[in-house]
């Protein structure tokens, strides 16, 4: 990974550009107008650009950018606020005051819903296991302007983390968090926009385990939640208690404490 400034640039985000190379340990490349294209010839490597309004990453010889959006939290949201219910919500019975351990944090979209419940007195943390992505949402948890002040405020309320989930899991202390949850990516996803087909390439794949399930009960203090395709094994494998969705070509599953 390297990163450079946006094509059109200027000494403050050129000062950006270099604090955050430094903050991630990644090289910076001065932009001279040369192109992303040229760029990632001479360098052949994933990039991370710095703009005015938003950060983008590249992955190397893609054209299309990667950036941080809230995707279907936003609607999610005014759901809720008319009064409607959310699938999520169901599975993970979280409450207002309540905590969420979100171990494949991705563009953050169920842990935004989740912050929303919870409150200002409830706690939401998210693990991401690429550097690079867990700073883009955290910067865009941050920084992202909805017209929806409790969104705003859902957002700037989560912790965000790089780690592995399974090193962070055995990090905490029993009964650390009311609901651990997962929404692993694996090849079956049914990719519902390009938006989450991009997320893909920056994706960490790793499956869950009998030691994971066991730190994950240890850690949570009422229930384990898990996203997966319908068609998956996870949920008999581990002991899921499925919640079937006949719309939807994803599925919830739990497992009471």
């Amino acid at each position: 990974m390297f990163i450079t400034t946006a094509g059109r640039t200027d000494e403050m985000m050129i000062k950006e550009t270099k604090r955050i190379a430094n903050e991630l340990n990644i090289p910076y490349v001065k932009r001279k107008k040369s192109s992303l294209h040229e760029l990632q010839q001479i360098n052949v490597d994933d990039c991370m650009v710095v703009g005015k309004e938003r950060i983008e990453l590249y992955f190397c010889k893609k054209d299309k950018p990667f950036f941080f959006h809230p995707n279907s939290a936003s609607f999610r949201i005014k759901r809720l606020l008319q009064g409607e219910h959310d699938p999520f919500l169901k599975a993970t019975q979280l409450k207002h005051g309540m905590s969420l351990l979100d171990c494949t944090l991705g563009l953050a979209s169920d842990s935004i819903v989740a912050s929303y419940i919870v409150g200002s007195s409830g706690k939401v943390v998210g693990i991401e296991g690429n550097p690079y992505l867990a700073y883009l949402v955290r910067r865009g948890l941050s920084s992202w302007n909805s017209s929806m002040c409790e969104m705003n405020m859902a957002m700037k309320n989560i912790t965000v983390i790089h780690s592995y989930f399974e090193d962070y899991l055995r990090s905490l202390n029993d009964c650390s968090f009311d609901c651990v949850y997962f929404d692993p990516m694996f090849d079956q996803a049914i990719l519902q926009s390009d938006g989450i087909a991009r997320l893909r390439d920056w994706a960490i794949y790793t499956e869950l385990t009998e030691s994971v399930i066991k730190e994950a009960k240890r850690v949570a203090k009422h229930r384990i939640v898990i996203k997966e395709h319908f068609r998956s094994e996870q949920f008999e494998r581990f002991g899921f208690e499925r919640m079937a969705r006949k719309t939807s070509k994803f599925h919830f599953g739990f497992i009471e404490l």
